[in-house]
C-alpha cells in the first residue's frame, strides 16, 4: 500500500478546492460520511467550518478521522 497522498477535488459552499490525503484516509473519510448519511462535500464543509484558521483542510480532515476512529 502506498503512503503517497492522492488529490481529490471537493466543493465547499460552492467553491472547488483540492485535498490530498493518503488512500487509507480517503477510505475512512468515505466510510464516516456514509455512516453519517452525508456526502464527502458536506462532511468536508462541516470540518472546514470548525477548523482553526491556521490549520490546513487536509490536516483537519486527518485529525477528524483519527478522533472519530478512536472514539473521541
Amino acid at each position: 500500500m502506498s503512503g503517497r497522498p492522492v488529490k481529490h477535488s471537493l466543493t465547499l459552499r460552492g467553491h472547488r478546492t483540492s485535498v490530498s490525503l493518503e488512500l487509507a484516509f480517503w477510505q475512512a473519510f468515505r466510510e464516516i460520511a456514509e455512516a453519517e448519511g452525508k456526502t464527502l462535500n458536506a462532511l468536508a464543509a462541516q470540518i472546514d467550518g470548525s477548523r482553526e484558521a491556521d490549520v490546513g483542510l487536509a490536516s483537519a480532515i486527518r485529525v477528524f478521522i483519527l478522533r472519530r476512529l478512536s472514539g473521541g
